[in-house]
């Protein structure tokens, strides 16, 4: 195997170092680094398995190689992982090592800013990789609070801020300052990562961030500047765009080097590693059975003292004031860790271990036993990333363990690991967890304590009380800082469903906060289910309609109405995403009302990614006239954002009932949980019934997803409400119609617009600046025409009236029809119209005075003997 010398910046390769230059890079921090942790530079690097079979390569500074190793990991976006040797995360490392490198960048930081700025600038770290280096950057800079993002929401601490990762596999970030007005300074905000690559999530963050509190500096903190060459000049451009000065700080620099075709070998050689490892698993099992197994070592807890009322990190805010007290309080908890240890251990290999975010807490915990014993003291934490385990020199990550989550998550239950940990030689392991994390899971069978007992003679834990801020109430009957644990209601609740599994669009373009009901029976024939709703025997939302499978003709249609309308759509897209972004907040939580807002709000996800960079998260919920919008869903969104940042998505307003659905939904639902916050203001694309302020255009034309059904929207039928389908603690649901994937035109669609964008970008913002200074307040109109046609038609009920080419559309599609009332003169927009009225043998009425396109008439007092107005059977 090819030793990696470490003698000048160049290329770390599978064929060992190869010396040359790199425009900018920047040296280390000075300290020590020991490559994997066990050894000194010079050995075998840990990157050079991944690097001989991928031909990945990292390119630039002369300790690069020393800071990062590289893993697998299944992933559609990134198959190669860059593993930190000195994060104290997924390799354990001599804690003085890990808290050397953070305290030194927050050194550089401190003579970056200067004594008076750095006495004002404010810390955050990223959860849960960089929460210790956030602290250990903020001890640098001396005065500085710090505060971390978390994945852990808590009820009654008010969110201030929140964004996603696109390339993470968790839940979002929240921010939780216990102090509201600790981001509200107009001091320096420094932002500390693991790594800075394509920088998206950092200035996504700064973007949100400073939309909300404006200041004139920020400083990105970061081990590695990982930046692509076409990503350098992003950060210049980012800081003239806002009109702030934003500065890079980082230990190390370089890039990696990705052969063609790296993604789909990755991917290949995790399932050919995934399944030797499966059938390796099962040899070792069986030898188990045949022979002794070793005893396990011994479980203990040890008493920190744990000064009261201290922070156990910056969840919630950790400010000077906490460090002074921890600094304090640390040599006599190292000491009761100490004199807990066997004796053995006292003098052998110790890991004190941490617990997915609460990094800090064990990390200085671990500096001062390793200065107190003379134990060879190592540091890292448990992960809920996932990653591949090779047991090679080469490889960053050689052994895992897995255990199942023990503080009762928000997404739920889930697996969680400790990596490099197994067969590591420790004479003991310390693990610290937060007291919300003391739950029988982390003390079952297969939870992490016994696997741990499994490959080391001792395994103390250690808990710090999670701190709960003074604003949350006590809860009856537990300690306050187990408080927490009033907000493991929302755990109940599943993470959203994404496609493949669950429709047909790609993950990260929606999440469906629904239930599966695929393998349910729910379809009835139109005319049953019109006769049903009509003699309200049933609500419409408790059953579905037959699919309508659309005739070669029809489909032909399509695909007309889509080429013709195609940068129509395209510019009421942008003008509605950059109304939303003007208006709305800077970086919206699209939140889309399935199924006919589905397809609009992956537009507008699309539009902001590529106009913005923006990568804005976007969900599926259902509501239901006259049951209101699905509550468990406004319950799950609350806990993961800021309701203020959702915006409501439809694909266009008809006489606008949904618009008053959801202002009254909200309302019942404020008043039912207490919680507020959510604008009732629904983004649509068109607004010919003039309901809503935040529109792309109030021209009733065709948009083609209109046309059909499930198979452009994600092959996902429309909505289910039915009380033995959906208990109180269940999301609305639908069906995944999988096999109509051969007809399906969802993704289609969604290109077809996407790919107009650039075309329309001038008329975009000519229509955005016509827009925000227009009077755009909704006059009704919609509302008035379709009670003066209900009554002229003697109908008398306004839900059987659907103005609009859309939902002239869905009655030929899903109800009904009884006539059809077209504007004298109205063209191609309606010629999918015509031919579905011919199809069901319904009648087109021109009607000079119209305010829309087109209405459907529903037929009224419906039965299955009814004619339709020219005396034939109304057929399907």
């Amino acid at each position: 195997m090819n030793k990696a010398v470490n003698d000048g910046s160049g290329v770390w390769s599978a064929t060992g170092f190869r010396p040359g230059t790199r425009a900018g890079a920047r040296g280390p921090v000075d300290g020590p680094a020991d490559g994997t942790g066990e050894g000194p530079a010079g050995e075998v690097w840990s990157g050079s398995w991944v690097a001989g079979r991928l031909g990945v390569e990292l390119v630039g500074d002369e300790g690069l190689g020393e800071l990062l190793g590289l893993a697998l990991r299944r992933n559609p976006k990134r198959a190669h992982l860059l593993v930190s040797n000195v994060l104290g995360k997924h390799v354990p490392q001599s804690p003085a090592v890990v808290y050397g490198y953070g305290f030194a960048l927050g050194l550089r930081v401190r003579d970056l800013l200067g004594e008076d700025e750095a006495g004002r600038a404010v810390v955050l770290g990223y959860a849960e990789t960089a929460t210790g280096l956030g602290h250990s950057v903020a001890d640098g800079v001396g005065l500085a609070p710090c505060l971390h993002s978390t994945r852990r929401p808590v009820e009654g601490v008010a969110t201030a801020g929140g964004f996603e990762e696109s390339h993470s596999h968790a839940t979002s970030h929240l921010l939780l300052p216990e102090n509201p007005d600790l981001l509200a300074t107009d001091g320096p905000l420094v932002l500390v990562d693991d790594e800075f690559s394509t920088g998206n999530t950092v200035l996504n963050t700064i973007r949100d961030l400073h939309a909300r509190y404006p200041r004139g500096r920020y400083v990105i903190v970061a081990l590695v500047d990982m930046r692509s060459a076409a990503d350098l000049g992003r950060l210049a451009d980012f800081a003239q765009e806002i009109g702030a000065t934003v500065d890079l700080v980082t230990a190390a620099s370089g890039t990696v080097r990705l052969p063609e075709g790296v993604l789909e070998k990755g991917q290949a050689l995790v399932a050919e590693q995934e399944q030797e490892q499966q059938r390796g698993r099962g040899r070792v099992a069986a030898d188990a059975a045949s022979g002794a197994r070793p005893e396990p070592g011994t479980i203990a807890r040890v008493d920190l003292g744990w000064p009261q009322g201290l922070a156990d990190g910056g969840r919630h805010g950790f400010t000077p004031g906490h460090r002074v007290r921890l600094e304090g309080a640390l040599p006599a908890m190292a000491a009761r860790i100490a004199e807990a240890l066997p004796l053995r251990a006292r003098r052998g290999r110790v890991l004190v271990l941490g617990f997915e975010e609460l990094m800090y807490a064990p990390l200085r915990l671990g500096v001062a036993l390793e200065k107190l014993t003379d134990a060879e003291v190592r540091y890292s934490t448990t992960t809920r990333s996932p990653v591949l385990a090779v047991d090679d020199p080469g490889y960053a990550i050689r052994t895992r363990l897995v255990f199942p989550a023990h503080d009762g998550p928000a997404d739920g239950p889930g697996e969680r690991y400790a990596y490099n940990v197994a067969g590591a030689g420790f004479d003991a392991v310390v693990a610290v967890v937060d007291s919300a994390a003391d739950t029988p899971e982390l003390h079952a069978p297969n939870g992490l304590l016994t696997q741990l007992a499994a490959h080391t003679g001792s395994v103390l834990l250690a808990v710090v009380p999670s701190y709960v801020p003074e604003s949350v109430p006590e809860t009856p009957g537990t300690a306050r800082e187990l408080a927490p644990e009033s907000v493991e209601r929302s755990s109940m609740l599943p993470e959203p469903l994404r496609g493949p599994d669950f429709s047909s669009y790609a993950a990260d373009e929606v999440g469906w906060l629904l239930q599966d009901l695929s393998d349910t029976r729910l379809e009835a024939p139109v005319e049953e289910r019109e006769e049903a709703i009509q003699s309200g025997g049933a609500h419409y939302a408790e059953s579905l309609p037959v699919e309508y499978q659309p005739s070669p003709a029809y489909q032909e249609l399509f695909h007309d109405a889509l080429a013709g309308s195609a940068a129509r759509i395209a510019l009421a897209v942008g003008a509605v995403t950059e109304t939303v972004l003007a208006e709305r907040s800077p970086r919206p939580v699209l939140v889309s009302l399935a199924r006919a807002g589905t397809p609009v709000g992956v537009l507008m996800r699309r539009w902001a990614g590529h106009r913005h960079g923006l990568d804005l998260p976007h969900y599926a919920v259902s509501i239901v006239r006259g049951r209101g919008i699905d509550a468990n869903a406004l319950r799950y969104l609350a806990a993961h954002h800021d309701p203020a940042d959702v915006v409501f998505v439809d694909g266009w307003t008809g006489k606008g009932a949904i618009t008053r659905e959801l202002a009254q939904a909200l309302r019942e639902f404020e008043e039912s949980d207490g919680i507020g916050g959510f604008d009732p203001e629904i983004a649509v694309l068109a607004d010919p019934g003039s309901c809503v302020r935040t529109y792309g255009t109030r021209e009733d034309f065709l948009i083609p997803s209109a046309c059909l059904n499930s198979t452009v929207s994600g092959l996902i039928s429309r909505t289910v409400l039915r009380a033995d389908l959906v208990g109180e603690h269940d999301y609305h649901g639908a069906k995944f119609y999988r096999e109509l994937a051969g007809t399906d035109v969802s993704v289609e669609f969604l290109d077809a617009i996407s790919a107009r964008f650039d075309e329309v970008g001038d008329a975009v913002d000519d229509r955005v600046k016509e827009l925000l200074s227009a009077d755009r307040s909704p006059t009704w109109e919609g509302w008035a025409a379709v009670e003066r046609i209900s009554e002229e038609y003697g109908i008398h009920d306004v839900n059987l009236v659907k103005p609009g080419v859309g939902e002239t559309t869905r009655v030929l599609l899903r109800r009904v029809p009884w006539k059809i009332l077209a504007r004298a003169g109205a063209g191609a927009d309606l010629d999918h119209v015509r031919l579905l009225a011919e199809q069901r043998g319904v009648p087109v009425e021109e009607v000079a005075e119209l305010p829309y396109t087109c209405v459907g008439l529903i037929h009224p007092k419906y039965t299955r003997g009814a004619t339709g107005a020219d005396g034939r059977a109304v057929t399907v």
